[in-house]
């Protein structure tokens, strides 16, 4: 009797077992009615079932890209670099690189084109055609005389399943076996040297591929036709060709296309620029936001607030289905007996708990307006995690001119917390400073105003137009090691801590990651 194999499957099995081969899916069908083979019936309907449920996993890796591009459109304002006709806006070798039926095109032996603006956080977006084997990079802060790929950073561009990066080699058994010759820091997408890409995403030679670079402060992502297949942050990155790689550390430069003698294609170049915004929003009216920006507050209720359903957000986060309906349902009634809006102004009454937004944010920029009374205390948690401090730095009992008072030890107290030092210090850090670089307070009943942007898990702050923290690591405070990361989004609170409040002007622009 002739006999078949199911792969995985070491027993033979009688061809009275109907085929399921690919080309015969429908022949699956008749097992149901099969009664001699009801184990193998469920052994095939497992495996195939467990086939379709991989098929039907999606690619966190397109997954990934899909929430990027949708911030792209959300916040992106696209320039474009190249104009169809000319060179306008680009320098180098501009012999080797020529205008051709809408193309950008580089020839073969052409070296480096430069734009002549320089950009240091952005998202870069073109197409690109290769030939088999070809070469060339999109270097990116790349200094005007500096090489790409250590002087600034190289992403790579590369045919790298081409004849030239690929050898065969013969088996002990006769067979031969094609293997690449590349390091994993040198295949398409890499940033040369530093850090590797994922590979499977690039389409086959002659056809156009779409590619997005994003580079904001040390975070570098790198999308092709759909997929995330880079994304590091370069603080945390040692060069894995071991090598000085100076320009990881560069925080604006030229792009660059790298040339590397082969022909290669580009259509369809433009960026959007997210370079630092400044440190007071440049609005007409309160509670309208500036170009880029939405507004968190619309001056007239609380639309886009909720309550806080419980104040450890370990414990909030593992809230689900009517235990989170119903402990939401009780905050927002808290919310709404505490919190109001008076004469454009999100007011708080000091009795309630703590405001927070409806959406979860990653990585942003935001302004926020705040005044407080005398003595006062609250904070801004982000991605729920306390804290930005904000509070009263001027014991209100001491009088200009006048001694301290008599129980000092209270007032020397209030020095020693830090308090003195001003707020907008990410008050929480154990390991990473947690005070402010400089004293920059309005007195309380003035307005001041924050200009936070949070990048990873570190965050820069501005008050009142003066920088007081540079990119420093906001720690996990729910983590007691304090070296688990942050959660990546979360909400955003506005802190109760027993003080009225005042607030306005919430502005927010999101950062792609």
């Amino acid at each position: 009797m002739n006999r078949f194999r199911i792969p995985g499957v070491s027993r033979s099995i009688s061809p009275d077992f109907p085929s399921t081969s690919p080309s015969e899916p429908s022949r699956l069908g008749k097992l149901a009615g099969l009664k001699r083979w009801p184990f193998a019936w469920l052994f095939v309907s497992l495996v195939a079932g467990s086939a379709l449920a991989k098929e039907a996993k999606p690619d966190p890796n397109l997954t990934a890209a899909q929430a990027v591009a949708a911030r792209f459109t959300d916040a992106a304002t696209w320039t474009d670099l190249f104009n169809g006709k000319d060179l306008t806006g680009w320098q180098g070798d501009t012999e080797g690189y020529v205008a051709q039926d809408g193309l950008l095109v580089c020839q073969k032996g052409a070296k480096l084109l430069l734009t002549e603006k320089e950009y240091g956080d952005f998202a870069f977006q073109f197409d690109f055609k290769l030939e088999p084997s070809g070469n060339n990079g999109i270097g990116i802060r790349v200094p005007a005389d500096g090489h790409p790929s250590t002087d600034g950073m190289e992403i790579q561009i590369l045919d790298h399943d081409g004849d030239k990066y690929n050898a065969q080699i013969e088996l002990a058994n006769g067979k031969t076996q094609r293997i690449n010759k590349l390091k994993p820091w040198q295949v398409h997408g890499s940033v040369y040297g530093i850090f590797p890409a994922k590979t499977g995403y690039l389409k086959p030679v002659g056809q156009w591929n779409t590619q997005t670079i994003v580079a904001i402060e040390d975070h570098v992502i790198v999308i092709l036709n759909g997929a995330v297949i880079v994304d590091v942050f370069l603080d945390d990155q040692m060069p894995i060709d071991g090598k000085a790689h100076p320009g990881k550390d560069r925080r604006k430069g030229h792009l660059v296309l790298s040339g590397h003698n082969d022909h290669v294609e580009f259509r369809n170049l433009k960026i959007a620029d997210y370079s630092v915004s400044p440190p007071v929003a440049q609005s007409k009216a309160d509670n309208t936001p500036p170009p880029g920006f939405v507004s968190l507050f619309n001056g007239q209720d609380l639309s886009g607030w909720k309550g806080l359903a419980d104040g450890n957000a370990n414990r909030r986060r593992a809230l689900a289905g009517k235990e989170l309906e119903a402990a939401q349902a009780a905050a927002d009634e808290v919310m709404q007996a505490h919190w109001s809006v008076v004469d454009g102004v999100l007011t708080y009454d000091g009795k309630g708990q703590s405001l927070c937004t409806d959406k979860d944010y990653g990585d942003f920029e935001m302004y926020i307006d705040w005044k407080i009374p005398p003595g006062a205390d609250s904070g801004l948690y982000l991605r729920g995690t306390p804290q930005v401090q904000i509070w009263d730095p001027w014991d209100p009992r001491v009088k200009p001119g006048e001694l301290p008072p008599a129980d000092a030890l209270a007032w020397v107290a209030a020095y020693r917390n830090g308090r003195n030092l001003g707020s907008g210090g990410l008050w929480n850090n154990q390991r990473w400073r947690n005070a402010p670089t400089t004293l920059a307070d309005n007195p309380p009943g003035q307005w001041n105003t924050f200009f936070i942007r949070m990048v990873g898990e570190k965050v820069s702050i501005w008050l009142n137009k003066k920088q007081i923290v540079d990119r420093v690591v906001l720690e996990n405070y729910w983590d007691k090691t304090r070296k688990q990361p942050l959660a990546r989004a979360d909400q955003i609170e506005l802190q109760h801590h027993g003080s009225e409040l005042f607030f306005k002007n919430i502005y927010l622009r999101e950062l792609p990651y």
